[in-house]
């Protein structure tokens, strides 16, 4: 997830909010100076052209979870900045009317985060059919066109566009044989709340439900296809900013670190499915939660490593994750069709950043080095005290 960027947003983030304290400004505000904005260049040379930092800061400037003070000894509230960009690939589809007037949506791409769900709705939409009446299925390599691995950001996004191109064929099909029927061309019929229809003429017109019967008793079987597939060519594809917000208590005397409220922010672009989108923005927090406050390899002098087994390599339990608040903000991105943009890799970005920043505010201590663990931490207060004597 997000390969890289979690360390590297922890580097950074806590060098802003340094930054930002010498020079005496609210790290938020000189966040909202500094951020990169559409048209800026990125480390490799390709440009944001289309990122809303300042529309995300701004929404977490005006959120409780930032404007209600926080009240008690050793507690300490941190942001962090994150970014992700979809990194292209190829999806294939198709889409087979069925006799009932239900269609049945066939992907080469396996789901593994619920995507069946988000690209039927696609299909649904595209159709103007309920979702139930869209039967969504998993074939293997040889029945589908190529499609890239399930990994990277790129499955709604990119299959999102081969299914909306699928379903735009099958109705044109449909149109054509409508038209034939009527003795008109394709381009009067018009498709609407499931109705085939010549254009100024609405008598002559006929249901999807009954094109889909007749595709059955003699017309013949309706199957589109439609593939999708997206490069990076010297700009960033569709890049999705998120903040994280989180509160925490830290026990000087060992060094352990309480979550108390844990808020995230990012811009999806158009949630298909919120209850997905929520679901990955939980779920790469909760993973970043785990990277920036235990886990990590520990290896003897020998170079074995100690902790191989779950037994010892120190997960988050619900224990120490407190409930993920959500803030899916939408803006649609300009290189989808749907304004869709990607949503699974950037949520482990900030949390580690985040979280030595609000350490920071509540201790004083600067954190360097991860995991943040209780005797890490511990130490970092001793050697700020001992600077501060």
């Amino acid at each position: 997830r997000a390969p890289g960027a979690t360390p590297t947003a922890f580097s950074v983030e806590s060098v802003v909010d340094d930054l930002a304290r010498s020079l005496s400004i609210d790290p938020m505000e000189f966040r909202l100076r500094n951020v990169s904005r559409p048209g800026d260049p990125m480390p490799d040379g390709d440009l944001l052209t289309s990122v809303n930092f300042t529309e995300v800061l701004n929404r977490v400037k005006q959120h409780d979870c930032w404007t209600t003070p926080l009240e008690g000894k050793n507690r300490g509230r941190g942001l962090a900045l994150g970014m992700w960009t979809m990194p292209g690939g190829t999806a294939s589809c198709h889409v087979n009317l069925n006799g009932d007037g239900s269609v049945t949506l066939v992907l080469g791409t396996p789901d593994l985060s619920g995507t069946r769900t988000s690209l039927g709705l696609v299909a649904a939409e595209a159709l103007g059919l309920a979702l139930s009446d869209v039967k969504v299925t998993i074939a293997n390599t040889d029945a589908v066109a190529y499609s890239d691995a399930s990994a990277g950001d790129r499955i709604t996004y990119i299959a999102s566009i081969a299914v909306g191109r699928a379903c735009a064929s099958l109705i044109e099909s449909m149109k054509a044989r409508v038209a034939s029927e009527f003795d008109t061309s394709p381009e009067h019929i018009g498709y609407r709340d499931g109705r085939f229809a010549a254009s100024g003429v609405p008598e002559m017109s006929v249901s999807w439900e009954a094109m889909a019967l007749r595709s059955v008793r003699g017309d013949g079987a309706l199957s589109a296809s439609g593939v999708a597939s997206e490069i990076p060519d010297g700009a960033a594809i569709a890049p999705n900013a998120t903040a994280h917000v989180v509160d925490v208590e830290v026990d000087p005397e060992t060094g352990k670190v309480d979550l108390l409220r844990y808020t995230t922010f990012q811009d999806a672009g158009l949630a298909v499915n919120p209850a997905q989108v929520e679901g990955q923005m939980q779920g790469g927090a909760t993973q970043g939660i785990g990277w920036a406050l235990s886990e990590g390899y520990d290896y003897d002098e020998d170079g074995r490593l100690q902790n191989a087994t779950l037994l010892d390599y120190r997960l988050p339990t619900s224990m120490d994750v407190p409930f993920i608040d959500t803030e899916i903000i939408e803006i649609p991105s300009e290189a989808h069709p749907l304004g869709i943009r990607a949503v699974g890799q950037a949520p482990i970005v900030p949390p580690a950043g985040a979280i030595a920043n609000a350490i920071y505010n509540a201790v004083g201590a600067r954190m360097r080095q991860l995991p943040m663990k209780p005797e890490t931490v511990y130490l970092a207060i001793r050697d700020s005290e001992g600077q501060q004597a």
